[in-house]
């Protein structure tokens, strides 16, 4: 996981068509053969291609360069050039394809997933059999084919899930990630453990639902503060979002409306996404009467409370998040009735 990438630059290449050939027949009982020039294959083009193994841009990292192939050139009697091979690029889904220069939006592939030829190869050229004419029996001409394409680009990652989990460092993410599902994410007693987005199954029935685990935020992290500021665009794309509150901490009121409000000023949109409360390590002592205060405080927010370690609470969740997303377009007024 430490190879983790969701930013990348890459240039590409399609490739250039293959000249055409000055070619003449040349046989026994045929001396003055016309012109059997073959034209040149078409170059290979740039393609991209969503694979949903890929979870990272580790890959491009270490490549950053493609080239299609180029078309050969055509040969003596009549033999066209063979087309070159296509290059193709593999990206997780989620990825933004954008002009280094610019930042123009060239491809969304949260969006659209099919197979997308980004430069197309150059043509072959003509070979001297086109050039024969009542006047020119024996042409000497041929056409070079023409160059490929190259641009630079800016490969950007955002992690498709269902429901993202928002909190302070070490406010249990990791570990109800763990719980949920097989994620597996690294889990030690302080902060900063998450230094990249987890992502993980939950499976509950015929439904399964993709959960990220999105490292720590603190306050002023939409100004750079902490290991927040990179991966909150990874949330812009959930369908809901679970704010993970540390009943533990001497804090814990004061934990959702900081959250919140770096939220509110990285992405208006991310507030107004369908949400849950989750007061965490409801074994610890005290622990119980602090979620009845948190219930108490915030009136118009769905306040649930979990123990990783016991397992309390759990199987209310999972349920919760069951519907939250099986309901489409669901409101936070909607929420509130779940």
């Amino acid at each position: 996981m430490e190879k983790f990438a969701d930013e990348a630059l890459i240039e590409v290449f399609s490739g250039s068509g293959g000249n055409g050939c000055v070619a003449f027949r040349r046989e026994k009982y045929v001396p003055r053969g016309g012109p059997a020039g073959g034209d040149g294959g078409r170059g290979g083009d740039v393609i991209f291609v969503v694979r949903h193994n890929l979870r990272t841009l580790a890959h491009l990292r270490y490549k950053p360069s493609f080239k299609a192939e180029n078309g050969r050139d055509g040969e003596g009697s009549g033999r066209y050039g063979r087309q070159g091979e296509d290059v193709r690029i593999p990206l997780p889904p989620g990825t933004l394809l954008k002009d280094a220069e610019t930042g123009e939006l060239i491809r969304d592939f949260g969006k659209q997933e099919k197979d997308f030829v980004f430069l197309k190869g150059g043509t072959g050229g003509w070979g001297n059999i086109h050039f024969k004419s009542s006047v020119q029996q024996a042409p000497r001409r041929a056409l070079p084919g023409k160059q490929g394409e190259h641009r630079v680009l800016r490969v950007e990652l955002q992690l498709l899930a269902d429901i993202g989990f928002v909190g302070f460092p070490n406010a249990g993410k990791s570990s109800l990630l763990n719980r949920f599902t097989n994620a597996r994410p690294k889990i030690a007693p302080y902060p900063f453990t998450t230094k990249i987005p987890n992502l993980g199954v939950l499976s509950l029935d015929d439904r399964d639902i993709i959960l990220a685990d999105i490292p720590g935020l603190m306050e002023g992290a939409s100004q750079g503060v902490g290991l927040g500021i990179r991966f909150l665009k990874h949330i812009s794309r959930t369908a809901a979002l679970a704010f993970l509150i540390d009943l533990s901490e001497d804090n814990y009121q004061e934990a959702f409306p900081i959250v919140y409000k770096e939220l509110a000023a990285f992405s208006l949109e991310l507030t107004k996404k369908p949400r849950v409360l989750v007061g965490t390590k409801l074994d610890i002592p005290g622990a119980a009467g602090r979620l009845d205060q948190l219930r108490k405080v915030y009136t118009e927010e769905k306040v649930l409370g979990i123990s990783v370690f016991s397992g309390a609470g759990i199987p209310e969740l999972a349920a919760f998040m069951r519907a939250l997303v099986c309901i489409p377009d669901t409101s936070r007024e909607e929420v509130q009735e779940l």
